[in-house]
């Protein structure tokens, strides 16, 4: 458990072991929900991140690669048109 104290204007210091586990570095934004009364704050980069993967799920099969090789292929073949 941590504690931190909050300032005048409502700001508070995220401990050190706290910033570590929530991956969270300087200009990184935080994203805080309620749930039962409760509050999670999570690093909103990484909330961001799951989200783009869970939509993009089963995309890479419908655009016809089937490896990570496929990926680098293409994208091998868009550098040399350039």
């Amino acid at each position: 458990m941590e504690l931190a104290k909050v300032t005048s204007k409502g700001q508070v210091t995220i401990p050190l072991m706290i910033r570590n586990l929530l991956q969270i570095k300087t200009g990184d934004k935080i994203f805080f929900e309620e749930s039962d009364g409760r509050i999670y704050i999570t690093n909103a980069s990484l909330v961001t991140l799951a989200n783009i993967q869970n939509e993009m799920k089963g995309e890479a099969k419908k655009a016809g690669f089937d490896s990570e090789e496929d990926v680098v292929n293409y994208i091998k073949e868009l550098r040399k048109s350039k």
